[in-house]
Order: structure tokens, then sequence, then C-alpha cells
């Protein structure tokens, strides 16, 4: 089977599959926890104004949120990957997290936290600590009164006002002290959202290190953990050997995450991340086999999977919701590669032409016939052998 794609040179050449799709192991337990942040699926028809109305199509929506707990993973919702901040509002998100939280009620073992933020305040709302402290309230009173765990995700609003640790500090010791239960934290890098620069207060890492060390060591009965995205495994370890005992460490490393979760032999990573929403079936393989000690075959099926993650997450990072979506329709899990907020046009064809040979690969294109149909689809509207 093959079809003819474009290269990065601006000429087409034919391209013929190679993988053979990946069969999960449904029903296995996973010895890691492993959350998939997870995408939304936009209402193509009823989105008239996709830049800054989103309509949700909800039925495929819940769907795949059903499809991610079949292959294990409890779900990180209403976080990044569902274009928070970025086409998707929180009147959105609420509706997003109560469907959510009401329909994990009706599948067994369903694990989901949802992310509480800043981000139904407008850009230079927040003049002082106090909003954002009463914005980080009102999202976490919607999440727990729902019952829900919160994900405490950065604010751009908290960057914005602070002027330095103590500033932060006060902020999480605020949020942290009074939530309900449970909470994970989530530290992200500006290469995913440039807003959020300086995060803790601070340009060097070491120096927000110790920020964010001492604010859970303070408040250790309160953080599950914390999910770190920083694109850099040696500051993930460096995080990971400092948690107190009981507090877990969730890579949010789209590059590095087999031999995070995997581990040094002393201390492992849980996951948290975007791209298990695109690799389900072979992260469910995966890390089935890591549960029976199967370290060898793991690998196997975890290696092709970072080529196609490392290209979905490529710079400029914050659009690599697109690639999660497009994967989503090339497997069937949606009808359309339309996004919230046209999203899907913040990459060439170029881009998912690569991501379409990396996600064969991989073993990761469910169906190759449709697959192939849809690529086709794709690459006739950019022109492509025009």
């Amino acid at each position: 089977m093959e079809l003819v794609l474009p290269g990065t040179d601006g000429s087409s050449s034919a391209y013929r599959l190679v993988g053979t799709p990946v069969q999960p192991m449904i029903g296995a337990r996973f010895s890691r926890i492993a959350y998939a942040a997870a995408h939304v699926v936009a209402d193509p028809f009823a989105m008239t104004d996709p830049w800054s109305k989103p309509v949700i199509d909800w039925q495929r929506t819940m769907a795949f949120r059903h499809h991610l707990w079949r292959h294990g993973f409890q779900i990180a919702e209403a976080m990044d990957t569902s274009q928070r901040g970025m086409g998707f509002d929180w009147k959105s998100a609420q509706e997003l997290i109560r469907r959510s939280v009401a329909e994990a009620k009706t599948v067994e073992g369903a694990g989901l936290a949802s992310g509480a933020g800043t981000d139904h305040l407008a850009p230079g709302a927040a003049k002082t600590l106090g909003d954002v402290i009463a914005a980080y309230e009102k999202q976490f009173a919607f999440i727990e009164g729902l019952g829900g765990k919160a994900i405490m995700m950065a604010s751009r609003a908290l960057a914005a006002v602070a002027e330095g640790p103590d500033d932060y500090a006060r902020v999480y010791d605020r949020i942290l002290s009074q939530a309900s239960g449970k909470v994970i934290l989530h530290w992200l890098g500006d290469m995913f959202d440039p807003a959020l620069k300086a995060y803790w207060g601070s340009d060097d890492f070491d120096t927000a290190l110790d920020t964010v060390v001492a604010i859970i060591e303070r408040h250790a009965g309160k953080v599950e953990g914390i999910k770190i995205s920083l694109l850099d495994a040696e500051k993930e370890i460096a995080l990971r050997n400092r948690l107190p005992q009981g507090v877990l460490m969730f890579t949010g490393d789209d590059f590095n995450y087999p031999e995070l979760i995997a581990g040094d032999g002393r201390r492992h990573s849980h996951a948290l991340l975007g791209i298990f929403d695109a690799i389900a079936p072979a992260a469910n393989a995966a890390l089935a086999k890591l549960a029976q000690g199967d370290r060898a075959d793991y690998d196997a099926l975890m290696a092709p999977t970072v080529p196609l993650s490392r290209k979905i997450f490529e710079a400029p990072t914050e659009y690599y919701k697109a690639g999660v979506v497009f994967m989503a329709w090339l497997n069937g899990h949606q009808d359309h590669f339309c996004m919230v907020g046209g999203m899907q046009s913040a990459r060439g064809i170029g881009h998912y032409a690569d991501i379409f040979r990396l996600a064969d690969r991989a073993g990761l294109l469910a169906d190759p016939d449709m697959a192939v149909s849809r690529m086709k689809s794709l690459c006739a509207v950019a022109g492509v052998g025009r």
C-alpha cells in the first residue's frame, strides 16, 4: 500500500507503508500510574466562528475518553492538550469537566483529574496576588464541588504579577492549604507556553527547583505528585530525587518518557502525557510488558513512538495539539480534521506527512486503508502531486 507524500525539499515521492498495527493488551494492569492528557473533538458544522466560539462534539469527545479508559489510562482532563488557553475557554472547560466527571462514574476503575487554573481571567485582568488566588479558588471550587480531583495548572496571570519566588509560595501555600483533596501540581515550561517563562520566580532552574520543592515539602500531605514538562530528562530526575516520600513524579517529558517511566533502578516516574492521547495502543502494550518485568519488549514497543512524539512536539511546541488531533483523525476517532480555533492550520503539510510516516513505522495506524485514504485527501487539499 502506498501514496504520494511531500518531502522537506518541496518535492513529492511515493511512500510505501511498512508498519504492522500494534495490538494493545486490553485489561492489562500497569505498574505505573499513567494519565493521558486528552484532546477535544470540535463540531465543524456548528462552529461558525472557530477562532473565538468553540463548539464541541460531545459524543465523540466522550467516546475518546472511553477509548483511553479501555486502554488502561487515567485521564488528565481540560489540560493544555484540550487547548486550554488556546481557543478552549473556561466556560467550555467547565462543561467538559462536568461531563467527564459524570462519565467516569459509569466506568469501573476510571481515573480522572481536571485542570484548575486562572484562564477565565482576561489577559492583564489580574493586578494582585489576591486576584490570582481568587481565580484559582473559583476553579478549584468548581472541580471539587463535582467530587473531582484537581490538577493545579501553571498560571499565566501569576507569572505576570509575581515579583519573585515568595509570591509563588504565597499563592501555592494558600491554595494547597485549603484544597479538599490531594492535588497534582504542573510545572509547564515556556516551550509549551512562552507566557510561563521564569515560572516559580526565576530563570535559573536550581533556584526554581528549590522553590517548588519547598512548597511541596510544606504540603506533602496534600500533594499527590507533580508533573514536570520541561523536555529535559536531567531536570526531571533532579526534581524526582528531591521529592518527599509518598509524593509522585509524573513525567510530562514527551521527548524522553520511556526511560523516565522505566526508571533507574532506584526511582521511576509515573506519567501524565499528551502523547499518550496519540499512542495509546503502543503505550498500553509497553506498560503492560513493563508490569510483567519484560524490559526488552517494553523498550521495543516504546522506542518507535519517540521519533513520532518528538515530531509532534517539535518547536514551536505549543502547536503539538494539531499533531495529536491529526492522529485521532487518521485512526477514525473523529470524522474530520478540524480543531477549536482552527489550530489544524498551525502545522504545514510536510509536518503532517512526517507524522504519517512515523506513525506507520510505530505501528500506530490502526486501520491502514482508512489512514491512507484520509492522508490522500489532506494531501489533495494541499495540492500535493499537482
